[in-house]
């Protein structure tokens, strides 16, 4: 194939490629022959093995490794197939975006949110969005930070809302709010209720936590504050649900880790107990995580347009919960 700066020139592809080609493309990738392409697309295995050499002489490079028993995508076809997908992905969502282009906006936002999330901004723009927009729908899902921010990367989601890690360049994060973690434990734990404590207090006793209570994860402080309590190094309970680690907290398993503000009602009505460290507790930021390459619907647009202009409307001062 010609590998000369002509053949891949932008202006060049953008002008010469047709879309039928990269669709079978797309179930060439898919399949294990040719002729087993055919049959997915219903067509003569000649008219395939001729797109296939349109497409790679537009392209300029061979795309598929073909010999008898053998049957690879090379590099630049790996290349083009991941992009392919991309495009026909885009292309089915036209019908349904065409759909929605009324004067009242309609559709379906996803949302993947970390189990943890309470965030009464949050709560006041679903609130504003719904009172707007009726005949959107929602769903809010829950996930481990880690799978929310998936969901958004591979475009299932329409935005996240969870911690953050390390961040993928390919991603666009906001700050939502910042939330403060204690120690509590429930009332068969023999500190409940008692107001004399100190941190040495809490030393070798038993611990739950969270799943990413890791060093090297999103809630290293809070591993970190753990380190300081002295609690015992095992760990008897784990999740990645903050229900469940309240649960095992309340049940007495050990002493674990809650956002302060959560955990309040819970204090009130004497289900928790919080625990030193009183002051100088870690700090927990929370954010937006959306796919600035994912076409959203007009729901999903304004609902990701009105919350990222609260965010921006509102001081951090605000949006800290203590």
């Amino acid at each position: 194939m010609d590998g000369s700066d002509e053949f891949f020139s932008p202006d060049r592809i953008v002008r010469e490629m047709d879309w039928n080609l990269l669709r079978t493309f797309i179930v060439l990738a898919r399949s294990r022959s040719v002729t087993d392409a055919a049959d997915r697309l219903r067509l003569k295995q000649p008219s395939v093995s001729t797109a296939l050499k349109r497409l790679e002489q537009r392209i300029g490079k061979r795309l598929i490794d073909r010999a008898p028993g053998h049957f690879r995508l090379t590099d630049a076809g790996e290349v083009l197939y991941r992009e392919a997908v991309d495009i026909q992905g885009a292309i089915l969502r036209l019908s349904t975006l065409m759909r929605e282009m009324t004067d009242e906006i309609s559709g379906h936002v996803r949302i993947a949110v970390a189990s943890h999330v309470v965030c009464p901004l949050f709560d006041e723009m679903l609130a504003a969005f719904h009172a707007a927009h009726p005949r959107a729908t929602l769903s809010i899902d829950a996930y481990s930070s880690a799978d929310a921010i998936a969901e958004v990367t591979a475009r299932r989601a329409s935005f996240a809302i969870c911690l953050v890690g390390k961040r993928n360049p390919r991603l666009e994060y906001s700050r939502l709010y910042r939330e403060f973690f204690g120690l509590f434990c429930g009332p068969p734990h023999p500190l409940f209720g008692r107001r004399d404590l100190a941190l040495a207090d809490l030393a070798g006793h038993a611990a739950v936590s969270f799943a990413t209570d890791r060093l090297q994860d999103v809630l290293k402080p809070v591993t970190l504050m753990r380190a300081e309590a002295d609690l015992a190094e095992r760990i008897v309970g784990t999740s990645s649900n903050l229900e469940e680690v309240r649960r095992m907290i309340i049940a007495g398993l050990g002493i674990g880790p809650l956002p302060v503000h959560v955990a309040a009602r819970d204090v009130a009505d004497g289900g928790l107990w919080q625990l030193p460290p009183y002051e100088q507790m870690p700090a927990i930021d929370v954010h937006v995580v959306w796919n600035p390459r994912a076409v959203l619907n007009r729901a999903e647009r304004a609902m990701l347009d009105g919350l990222l202009a609260r965010i921006e409307a509102t001081p951090m001062s605000a949006r800290t919960y203590r």
